[in-house]
């Protein structure tokens, strides 16, 4: 094998057609102790993310918080305007008519928990204008079930134990690509 910049990753992935083949798989490769890298998959797959270990997504925390300022932005933004800087009593209410604040209060809630969920959404996932997307396989979350290995530092040895894993498995087809970090 070549020497890869540190810049680069070399990626071993193996592709299924089946989500049941997938999840056995992922079953597979933590009863042999095998370390993934990443699995791909064309739409959520129930029960893999506790196989894979991974957490709860904290999004909702963020959407709670920029919920939180766009409420008390709409709802201090209409106090100042209607009591301080343009104070007129209209319909006979009072200057401050918190009954009257309260459908833009919540309009304003949901649509910065909305933006800001989607932009912290897409610093988190790198995405974003000018990202370059990181494609394994052209089929991969279009039809097709991947678990990728970095087998950068990965002997020859190492590498046809994978391999292994992958027929064992009933994966359809293992690619190796190199892709930069």
């Amino acid at each position: 094998m070549a020497e890869l910049m540190s810049t680069e990753r070399n990626i071993l992935f193996g592709l299924y057609d089946d989500e049941e083949k997938l999840l056995d798989a992922v079953k597979a490769a933590n009863a042999d102790h095998l370390d993934i890298d990443d699995v791909y998959t064309p739409f959520p797959v129930h029960g893999l993310d506790p196989l894979l270990g991974l957490e709860e997504s904290r999004l909702h925390i963020a959407g709670f918080i920029f919920g939180s300022i766009g409420c008390l932005f709409g709802f201090g933004f209409m106090t100042w305007v209607f009591t301080r800087d343009w104070p007129i009593i209209f319909g006979g209410k009072p200057y401050w008519s918190v009954p009257a604040f309260i459908p833009i209060t919540f309009e304003l809630t949901v649509l910065f928990a909305a933006v800001g969920m989607v932009l912290v959404f897409y610093i988190i996932c790198g995405l974003g204008p000018g990202a370059e997307p990181r494609r394994l396989h052209d089929r991969i979350t279009d039809d097709k079930f991947c678990i990728a290995f970095d087998a950068t530092d990965l002997g020859s040895e190492a590498v046809e134990k994978l391999k292994g894993y992958f027929t064992k498995t009933g994966a359809e087809s293992v690619h190796t690509k190199v892709v930069p970090v």
